[in-house]
């Protein structure tokens, strides 16, 4: 806290995602979700994807802003393009469920595919739920379909 809050206070997107993550964990400090949101809120309209997929969370969650799906689906989008596994995958359940966005099989398994192939090796429970999810989508899917999501996945990239 004592490193981070100057870092936060000047601008530094980073220390303004580890001020969230103290304040939603409460550590450190006492928790406060309402502080969490507007640490990253800051952080992640300055690109910080980690921040971007908490806050996308939190809209999901209903904690520290009201619930909201559309607000969550468009910060996992955020963290999604920015190259995040988990917001990749938390946006192929939005899509695959239209929670907060117009359910779309394409892009479910898009970003389940995507999401599969970005989390870490050591990550093998989530590659192995992301996988799972999308052959889920996949049995109500014509094969055109199928094949219109695997080129959006390999087409895929991240924005820096």
């Amino acid at each position: 806290m004592e490193l981070a809050r100057p870092l936060a206070e000047q601008g530094d997107a980073k220390a303004q995602s580890v001020l969230g993550r103290l304040y939603w964990r409460g550590r450190g400090v006492p928790r406060d979700d309402v502080e969490a949101a507007r640490w990253f809120r800051r952080a992640a309209d300055k690109g910080d994807a980690a921040a971007a997929l908490n806050l996308g969370n939190m809209y999901a969650s209903g904690h520290g802003v009201p619930q909201d799906y559309a607000e969550a689906a468009k910060w996992y989008r955020r963290a999604a393009d920015r190259g995040d596994p988990l917001a990749q995958y938390n946006l192929g359940l939005a899509y695959a469920k239209g929670e907060g966005i117009e359910q779309d099989n394409i892009s479910a398994h898009a970003w389940f595919n995507i999401a599969a192939s970005r989390f870490a090796g050591s990550d093998g429970a989530n590659r192995n739920l992301a996988i799972s999810n999308r052959d889920a989508v996949a049995t109500r899917m014509t094969p055109e379909q199928i094949a219109e999501a695997q080129q959006r996945a390999h087409d895929w990239k991240p924005i820096p």
